[in-house]
């Protein structure tokens, strides 16, 4: 490979925005997980419900911090390596970016210090509805970004001016592009399960524990319910994430039939193309090795008739040809993937109904391995469709290397090494502490201090009782068998 400016510059964004994609894809479906938690406390007046949210706030707020620093450095990339794209899409791409930050970012930013520190502070009610706008501002930032992606996949809504620049006709036209809404669709659900897969590995894993001590903890009934939540939601989304992602499919046949060319292995262009389950794609022989085929299944998997002509990498010139291998495994580890996330969530589905989930230890030792797949997933599908694109950064318009800066590749390099440095020690760093506080589970939520006015002179913080008397600002969540139900 010739490590010219061009391909330094799309290593260092793939590099970054591969860090920063774990933390909203986290982030996005934990908020939501938050709101839940909250509103079933106030509803339930479970005490569960309320420790087990004291325990994912504080991971949310790490991987939230994290995930704005890291996004900040890919708004700075556009400048430092991709200015030619921004000057000449900026009047398109532009407004899009604008409107997640101000729709978005100002609404988690106004309402994430009252979720975060305003427990004791304010009302219960404006405290759980802080909650939720977060929640909500994280749904719209995605809204935002994926439009803005999904335009440059599916552009539309737009002319070229007299010197190059893109000037928008209908901003209906550019936000509601056709690939926004299956994409949408898909990213918000891949957030929401890998959410779902990070809460029950950390709790299958204190079950775990638990099991081998062969003593129950604290935090041991938190972790069961957060278990049973989990699993709920990947046995009803991660079968629906299979239908959204083949609309998805659909869609990119529709609009982007070198990336499907791609990402299936097709070379020839023909009626009745098979289903290659493996192969590895070679774009200077132009053909496939070691081929693993099933014939006849192609066309029917893109959702078209038998004898309907699907074009192959061949109905390109080789320099317009996407380069095959990476989408051609990065889908089929996403695929892979996504029938272990079904598996594991009727599997546990089962188990609830049978009143064994908590009593197989094959299935919490399956829940905890399958912890960090939705990360995978996520890095595995975005990869797919951003290298499935090339060679262009706005699909068939504009080119990759029209859109880069005029730089010289020794001072992408350097930056790229700063990159790869900084992020190793800060994130690995983040990671780490957020693992900790998973594997210390929801008894660290149980050592909560009481406000300062109620605190005795003298008493540290990390030594205080937890207060469980009401007070003015929060609900009675006693209970009858609480010290009210004693008293009475």
């Amino acid at each position: 490979m010739d490590l010219d400016a061009l391909l330094l510059s799309r290593l260092q964004f793939a590099f970054t925005i591969a860090f920063h994609i774990l933390f909203p894809a986290f982030t996005i479906g934990l908020a939501a997980f938050l709101a839940v938690l909250e509103g079933l406390w106030l509803w339930t007046k479970r005490e569960a419900f309320k420790t087990l949210y004291l325990f994912w706030v504080k991971i949310f707020a790490l991987s939230f911090g994290m995930g704005v620093v890291s996004g900040v450095v890919l708004s700075y990339q556009f400048g430092t390596n991709w200015s030619e794209f921004i000057r000449l899409t900026g009047g398109v791409i532009g407004p899009l970016l604008a409107y997640e930050v101000l729709t978005a970012f100002f609404l988690e930013a106004s309402f994430l210090g009252v979720m975060l520190f305003g427990w004791k502070k304010v009302g219960p009610k404006l405290h759980f509805a802080s909650t939720v706008l977060v929640a909500v501002g994280t749904t719209i930032s995605a809204f935002w970004i994926l439009s803005a992606n999904s335009w440059m996949q599916t552009p539309q809504g737009f002319k070229i001016m007299a010197d190059g620049t893109f000037e928008a006709v209908g901003y209906m036209a550019v936000i509601f592009n056709p690939s926004l809404p299956s994409r949408l669709a898909h990213m918000l659900l891949a957030a929401f399960i890998t959410t779902g897969l990070v809460v029950g590995a950390a709790s299958a894993y204190r079950l775990l524990k638990e099991r081998a001590a062969g003593s129950k903890t604290e935090g041991w009934t938190e972790s069961r319910i957060s278990l049973v939540m989990a699993v709920g939601l990947l046995a009803v989304l991660a079968p629906l994430q299979l239908v959204v992602g083949h609309a998805s499919g659909e869609v990119t046949h529709k609009y982007q039939p070198s990336k499907t060319a791609a990402i299936e292995g097709y070379w020839e262009t023909r009626a009745d193309q098979p289903l290659h389950l493996f192969g590895i794609p070679d774009r200077d022989a132009q053909k496939n090795h070691f081929e693993v085929s099933i014939p006849g299944v192609g066309n029917l998997i893109q959702g078209v008739p038998k004898d309907e002509v699907i074009k192959g990498l061949d109905s390109w010139a080789p320099e317009d040809q996407p380069p095959p291998f990476i989408p051609f495994f990065g889908f089929r580890i996403m695929v892979g993937l996504g029938i272990l996330m079904i598996g594991l969530g009727l599997w546990g589905a089962v188990l609830i109904w049978r009143k064994r989930i908590f009593d197989s230890p094959w299935f919490l030792r399956f829940a905890v391995a399958m912890g960090p797949s939705g990360f995978i997933a996520v890095l595995a599908g975005w990869m797919v469709t951003e290298v499935g694109r090339q060679p262009w950064v706005v699909y068939g318009v504009l080119r990759t290397r029209d859109a880069v800066s005029p730089v010289i590749a020794s001072q992408v390099a350097t930056s790229l090494i700063a990159y790869i440095v900084v992020y190793s020690i800060v994130f690995t760093a983040g990671a780490i502490f957020i693992l900790r506080l998973m594997a210390e589970g929801p008894i660290a939520a149980k050592a909560e201090p009481p406000p300062r006015g109620q605190r005795p002179p003298g008493t540290p913080m990390a030594k205080a009782p937890e207060d469980t008397s009401p007070d003015d600002d929060t609900p009675d969540d006693t209970g009858p068998g609480g010290l009210r139900g004693a008293v009475s």
